[in-house]
């Protein structure tokens, strides 16, 4: 395991940093920073602050997915599935909470709302060809390769 310092700006005084629940977990709790709580309706995303801004090195990417027993549980998950947050974007870490379940969700200040992962990525150098080479799979997709 490797790790990388993250340097975390509080946007606001309640705000916490992110905590890891074991010591081999890969995606960091992230919390919600709110004076006052936030209710969710069903199929309802809302923007959830975390009064943080982090300052993500060059060559990472902050990753933000859902916690298991939060979706699992109760039906509340990003709504985009993954954010994604670019190592230039210095702006305040939100996360848009969506609310799968078919009753009303209630997060208050201090809930743990999400998990963020750090990790390389490559950035592609595209280049436009006439052809592309072929392969045993082909244009299949959509379930192309089975059920099982």
């Amino acid at each position: 395991m490797q790790n990388c310092q993250i340097k975390v700006k509080k946007l606001k005084k309640n705000a916490k940093i992110p905590t890891y629940g074991s010591d081999f977990a890969a995606g960091a709790d992230l919390y919600a920073t709110l004076d006052e709580e936030m209710k969710i309706a069903p199929n309802e995303t809302k923007f959830v602050p975390t009064g943080l801004a982090f300052e993500i090195p060059e060559g990472l990417g902050g990753f933000i997915y859902a916690r298991s027993g939060l979706s699992c549980k109760q039906g509340l998950a990003p709504a985009n599935k993954v954010g994604v947050i670019d190592s230039d974007y210095r702006g305040e870490i939100m996360v848009a909470l969506h609310n799968h379940s078919k009753e009303e969700r209630v997060v208050q200040n201090g809930d743990r709302v999400a998990q963020i992962v750090f990790a390389p990525y490559l950035k592609g150098e595209f280049v436009e060809v006439e052809n592309l080479e072929d392969s045993v799979r082909g244009a299949g997709g959509f379930g192309s390769t089975g059920k099982k």
